[in-house]
């Protein structure tokens, strides 16, 4: 899956120091063996409290790990990346793709308006 260069610097950043377990995954324990689910729960608990306030870290904001998935696709989305390039870095068709997050996409209005005048000779 392609990815942006800073992730990628990230990447061959965590591998030039810890190399890769022996299964070949990014990241293990200590001792090189698989992260425990729980280990992964308590960091994800530590983190979010503290990058939330408060009343957030007691909200569903971000409760898994998983929730990120879904902000980040909302994210490209609303970025104007287009929904065939989303789907095929997420694994979705197109179809599931807008049925999930076509309610997410906001803030576009003008934008769109400005390339349809722009399409019917109108320009902007």
């Amino acid at each position: 899956m392609p990815i942006p260069p800073p992730l990628v610097r990230l990447l061959r950043e965590h591998l030039k120091e810890f190399g890769t377990a022996k299964d070949g995954r990014l990241f293990s324990s200590e001792r090189g063996n698989v992260i425990a689910a729980s280990s992964y729960s308590r960091a994800w608990k530590q983190a979010r409290e503290l990058a939330l306030v408060p009343h957030q870290v007691s909200s569903v904001l971000a409760f898994r790990p998983y929730d990120l998935r879904h902000a980040g696709v909302s994210q490209w989305l609303n970025s104007g990346v287009p929904a065939p390039e989303v789907a095929a870095r997420t694994g979705h068709s197109v179809d599931v793709l807008l049925k999930i997050y076509a309610k997410c996409i906001d803030g576009q209005e003008q934008e769109m308006n400005d390339r349809i005048l722009k399409g019917l000779g109108e320009g902007v």
